[in-house]
């Protein structure tokens, strides 16, 4: 690959001595009317395709969607099977998961603060969870380890 072309004389000689470099006078270089005005101006008339090209937000058009607004949307807080099994002493400790006759463990995941149970990782012993939702994966590895998963409609 050849990195520069060869050329008798440097590019930078064009232009020499010509004193207006080829704009006529020299006022139709240095003022405004050879940009198309100061500033702002033209930009919904002659310089509307720079506008579109460079700055497409700037008359408040945006281009990039709808953001649902915040009084209507809900953070969804979730929890991993196998986050829950690594707290489950503390849980057990401070008495949030208690124990039921038959040795499974009892727990509400909406006094927690959590919206919705997910199935990343794996639980060491049979768990009844009480939620507002959870995921399919989740349901069925609690259910093939003996627990359950109690959906709850309260909505926390």
């Amino acid at each position: 690959m050849m990195s520069s072309i060869p050329r008798r004389r440097k590019r930078s000689r064009k232009m020499r001595g010509s004193r207006l470099h080829g704009y006529g006078l020299q006022r139709q270089h240095r003022r405004s009317g050879r940009r198309g005005g100061f500033g702002i101006s033209g930009t919904k008339k002659h310089l509307w395709t720079w506008v579109t090209a460079h700055e497409p937000d700037y008359f408040g058009r945006g281009r990039r969607g709808f953001k649902r607004p915040s009084a209507v949307t809900r953070e969804v807080r979730g929890i991993n099977l196998g986050e829950l099994d690594e707290i489950l002493p503390e849980l057990i400790s401070s008495g949030i998961a208690r124990e039921l006759e038959d040795g499974r463990l009892e727990l509400d995941l909406g006094r927690m603060g959590y919206d919705k149970l997910l199935g990343r990782g794996s639980v060491s012993r049979p768990i009844v969870i009480r939620v507002s939702s959870a995921s399919r994966q989740a349901i069925s590895k609690l259910e093939s380890m003996g627990g359950s998963v109690l959906i709850d409609q309260r909505g926390y």
